[in-house]
């Protein structure tokens, strides 16, 4: 057989091909869906935010889901008809107040939709929102997909009991979630429901605006600290902070009593996280995603060391706005036809040719624009605060909570002090040998054998507004005199909010007190530990004196109060 026959050329030939990685065209097919042309699977590319928006709002529908579920638990005990302080007296002093002016004025000053409600039932009204909040929130929350309608409703819905609940909503997270709430009205499509909005791409001006929200929250809260309390400073506020802070866990109980170079070690990084992180936010992709992950390790860790109600969480929502589809590629299944394969067909789409623009678009286009610069002019007020030696934390300016100030613990107590609520059913309550009865709270220390709680994100008002009564006095908290009347009638509302009625299936007491106590957390393997206690109270002194219903017939009317029970 002859080396240049034709049977011996095809290998030869096939020998060279193989050397020089040439090949014959074969006719191709189409790659597997969520699988590259190769074979192998598929990776979705960076900067496009389409996975990001649906974990973003559902991060938010959480969020809002929880501040809804809590307003329908307590609004109506706190500031409804017979509330501790009855919205309905707010509404009608405010307007009392603002009587020379328009409708409109009044309604731009404190915007809510209750104006617009039947006031006779003001209950109702109260549950309605929650509700209304509660099923939208829902909804966002299992779909992951919604509209602006949808957000805005809830951003208008929660805003209107922000503005009407008085001391009970004054927390720095209200405003913070407004804020965060109006934001997440421009990631999606004016009517479109659909997870994956083909012509509605993530806005970059609304993902800035999310980075943009939590530099603020954690430089604001970075140095009003510095600026604030000497203990953040030489480093020993974390000696004081598990102890003190308004609503202690389990544990806190046990970080208290860390080693004093874990304290310091905690403050050290506490200054570096809210300091040093939020430029990385500025310096690229993956200095962002580092941001990001460490701002939502820190929220996580406060989350587990104390019961600062939704507000770490709600903290974690901006801090998704770091990461693009190929970061949360990893929450979501593959496969064909699933979100991730949707996404990567939609990447290839973008690369190739570019759909002809559309009037929705464009106009969507140009309201995030609008948004960019409204951000900016209302960011002025706020940058100056931040750069201001006198700077003030939780503060908004303007009536729709769009952009504030933020901060927290730029002071810390270094004490403990309590207020307990007791009663007694004796006639004499000067007599030496009375018996006291302590109320207890949701989740407040009171009785010393009481394992704290552990709530977050779930949060008792009355709870935290009871640990800022304690370092005041019972002159600037009316309302505690209010809920001690209520307590005086056994009024069912009032009790409602308390873990324990010593009163229970008797008659009511005849005098409440108010007394003040210093609070410690008892020592592991001390006396008191052994005895089953966590804390150590000592009795600073009366906080009020006793009262009787009776007593508190004109102070009632005075303030425009409902008389409670009996009267």
């Amino acid at each position: 057989m002859r080396p240049d026959s034709p049977t011996m050329a095809a290998p030869a030939e096939s020998l060279r091909r193989r050397k020089t990685g040439y090949s014959d065209p074969e006719p191709e097919s189409p790659p597997a869906p969520g699988r590259d042309p190769a074979g192998s699977p598929a990776h979705l590319h960076t900067g496009t935010f389409w996975l990001t928006r649906i974990v973003l709002l559902k991060a938010l529908a959480f969020v809002y889901f929880v501040a809804f579920l809590v307003a329908f638990h307590q609004n109506k005990q706190l500031i409804g008809d017979r509330g501790l302080l009855p919205c309905r007296v707010f509404l009608k002093n405010f307007q009392q107040y603002f009587q020379d002016r328009t409708s409109w004025e009044v309604f731009s000053y404190m915007p809510t939709i209750l104006w617009l409600m039947d006031w006779s039932d003001m209950n109702s009204n109260l549950d309605l929102l929650a509700l209304l909040g509660l099923g939208i929130s829902s909804f966002v929350l299992i779909t992951g997909c919604a509209n602006m309608l949808l957000m805005a409703a809830l951003w208008g819905l929660y805003m209107s009991l922000v503005n009407v609940g008085h001391v009970w909503y004054s927390f720095g997270w209200e405003s913070q979630l407004l804020e965060t709430g109006f934001l997440g009205i421009f990631l999606c499509p004016l009517w479109t429901l659909s997870r994956l909005p083909q012509h509605t791409p993530t806005s970059r001006i609304v993902l800035w605006g999310f980075r943009w929200l939590i530099f603020r929250i954690m430089l604001g809260a970075g140095l009003i600290k510095i600026r604030g309390d000497r203990c953040w400073r030489d480093l020993t506020c974390m000696d004081f902070h598990y102890e003190t802070q308004p609503v202690p866990n389990p544990v806190a109980y046990y970080l208290h009593h860390s080693p004093w170079w874990f304290h310091r070690f905690e403050t050290l990084s506490n200054h570096f996280i809210e300091l040093l992180v939020p430029f990385f936010l500025f310096l690229g992709r993956r200095a962002c995603i580092i941001h990001g992950v460490l701002q939502i390790l820190f929220q996580a860790v406060l989350i587990i060391s104390g019961n600062l109600s939704f507000l770490n969480w709600l903290t974690m929502v901006p801090s998704l706005a770091c990461f693009d589809d190929a970061t949360l590629g990893f929450l979501f299944p593959s496969g064909p036809g699933s979100l991730k394969d949707r996404v990567l067909q939609m990447q290839r789409d973008i690369r190739g040719a570019r759909p002809k623009p559309r009037f929705g678009s464009v106009v969507r286009r140009a309201a995030n624009v609008s948004l960019g610069v409204l951000l900016a002019w209302l960011s002025m007020p706020v940058v100056l605060n931040l750069l201001s030696s006198r700077q003030v934390m939780n503060t908004h300016f303007n009536s729709l909570h769009i952009v504030n100030t933020y901060g927290a613990f730029g002071s810390i107590t270094k004490e403990r002090a309590e207020v307990i609520l007791q009663g007694t059913a004796s006639s004499n309550a000067s007599a030496p040998d009375t018996v006291w009865k302590d109320y207890e709270f949701k989740c407040k220390p009171g009785d010393p054998s009481r394992r704290p709680c552990l709530i977050s994100p779930y949060h008792y008002r009355l709870d935290w507004l009871m640990w800022f009564a304690a370092f005041q006095t019972y002159e600037h908290n009316d309302w505690i005199i209010h809920l001690a009347g209520k307590l005086l009638a056994s009024d069912a509302e009032a009790l409602s909010l308390l873990a324990h009625n010593p009163f229970a299936g008797r008659p009511p007491p005849r005098w409440v007190r108010g007394e003040h106590y210093r609070y410690k957390f008892s020592r592991p393997g001390g006396r008191h530990a052994a005895e089953g206690k966590w804390w150590v109270r000592k009795r600073i002194g009366a906080y009020f004196p006793p009262l009787s219903l009776e007593e508190l017939r004109p102070y009632f009317r005075d303030r425009g109060w409902p008389l409670p029970g009996p009267l």
